[in-house]
């Protein structure tokens, strides 16, 4: 009878620590790899300086390319203008291309970019891509492949913004298709058409990604 109240009480113990888990706060830090160039639509540029106001009134830390043009600009100043943190990381070699922005919270500046990238996987709790360029792509199959070999558990989110990422969608499928993307080693990630929404579905995916290992 002993053993069947303590078997009892260790599985209640452990419902209440998955409810837990999944009702706190899961992400304090989110890395957003995007454009130092604005691209042609405008659409681009609202949705960074939307998620940029999204970051603030949730508290999250953005973690960034620490340039100061185009979307990479836009999102950071829109994080700040709600007060809310921003972290920039740039290489030192990268401070002659383009202003470094002096007004972020926190700027650190690495030596080349490979230790940016790591800094910045570091420190971030899950990853978004907006639209950009080769630079922007390379981060992001990067933090992709890293999930896909299990180097780290850590969501990651496309905003696909005027169906931006659609072409890089097609080629996941392609490679699928001909077996380069293998049953056990699929890329998870979430596509999300809407700014207000990406929040809210990587905290749900980093609290799945929780209650998995429990």
């Amino acid at each position: 009878m002993t053993e069947i109240i303590q078997k009892s009480e260790k599985k209640a113990k452990l419902g209440d620590m998955k409810s837990k888990t999944t009702t706190k706060k899961t992400i304090k830090s989110i890395c957003v790899f995007c454009g130092s160039g604005n691209g042609q639509d405008p659409k681009f540029k609202t949705a960074a300086r939307t998620l940029g106001h999204l970051f603030a009134e949730h508290e999250i830390e953005l973690i960034y390319g620490g340039g100061d043009m185009g979307l990479m600009g836009t999102i950071s100043a829109a994080v700040k203008e709600k007060g809310g943190k921003t972290t920039g990381i740039i290489p030192e070699f990268l401070l002659k291309y383009q202003n470094e922005n002096y007004e972020t919270t926190g700027l650190i500046v690495t030596k080349d970019m490979h230790t940016r990238k790591a800094k910045m996987y570091d420190l971030a709790d899950a990853f978004i891509a907006l639209p950009g360029g080769i630079g922007t792509l390379e981060e992001l199959v990067e933090t992709m492949t890293w999930a896909q070999l299990g180097t780290h558990q850590k969501p990651i989110a496309l905003l696909n913004t005027s169906n931006f990422w659609q072409p890089f969608l097609s080629l996941i499928d392609h490679m699928k298709d001909e077996s380069f993307i293998r049953p056990g080693l699929e890329v998870n990630f979430q596509v999300v058409d809407e700014p207000e929404q990406i929040i809210n579905e990587l905290m749900k995916r980093k609290n799945e990604l929780i209650n998995e290992t429990l």
